[in-house]
């Protein structure tokens, strides 16, 4: 009898653990093939919340234009969302003008005008130039060709009461008699024929010397360009226009 019983409990275990592996697959977890706090790759198609938020393909492709004046409109109009250029978006460049001002009475003179104006010139240079100037107006009797002799002619003035001469005794011109220097030249004529009168072979030459003059060029706006006498003070100074540099 107790093998019997034996046998029927084997029996009863084994349809038991049948039935166990038979119903409980479902419930048996599969170790994961990554390691411990490693997430698990998906692939996309995998992802139903990507899938989801795809764009849907465009239902049909624009129609590129046939006829001339369809590709016409649509080489001239802007692409979408752009803005057109303003029609009035060159800029035009600034126009200047070049000025010489001068000449100045120092070269100190334009070394102050220089400093005042650099705030509304471009640009400037400084230059020095040599020019003739009058002294004024000469009347004199020719050199004689000895001292003595040139005494002499001073005596004959003299006597003919004609004052204000002195003879020169050296320079380039010695054994002449000056009678006198004007700035005016129609004083100077006057003097030459009083003496002419008297009898004397009196002369008259413009003397003149070689002196620096001072000029300072500038580069300034054309709307600037008549400003400049508010910042130089010298009344004599001009100006004209030059070259630019």
């Amino acid at each position: 009898m107790f093998l019997r019983l034996l046998f029927v409990l084997l029996i009863a275990l084994n349809i038991a653990v049948g039935a166990w592996l038979v119903l409980g697959q479902d419930d048996v977890s599969v170790p994961s093939v990554a390691d411990p706090g490693v997430p698990v790759l998906h692939l996309l198609t995998e992802r139903p919340d990507l899938v989801a938020a795809a764009p849907a393909p465009e239902a049909s492709a624009q129609v590129a234009p046939t006829s001339p004046d369809a590709v016409a409109v649509a080489a001239s109009s802007p692409a979408s969302g752009g803005t057109p250029a303003p029609s009035g978006s060159r800029s035009t460049a600034a126009s200047y003008e070049c000025l010489a001002l001068g000449p100045f009475p120092s070269l100190q003179a334009l070394r102050s005008a220089r400093e005042r104006l650099a705030p509304e010139t471009a640009r400037s240079r400084s230059r020095q130039e040599q020019s003739q100037q009058s002294r004024g107006w000469w009347v004199y009797l020719p050199a004689q060709a000895s001292r003595a002799q040139a005494l002499a002619v001073a005596q004959r003035l003299a006597d003919a009461h004609v004052s204000d001469y002195f003879v020169v005794s050296s320079g380039d011109q010695p054994n002449t008699i000056s009678l006198g220097l004007f700035k005016d030249p129609a004083n100077a004529r006057k003097r030459r024929e009083e003496l002419v009168a008297a009898g004397f072979p009196a002369q008259m030459t413009e003397r003149v010397e070689t002196v620096p003059e001072y000029w300072l060029d500038v580069v300034v706006p054309d709307a600037g360009s008549a400003t400049w006498r508010q910042r130089v003070r010298e009344l004599a100074v001009g100006s004209h226009s030059t070259g630019c540099f």
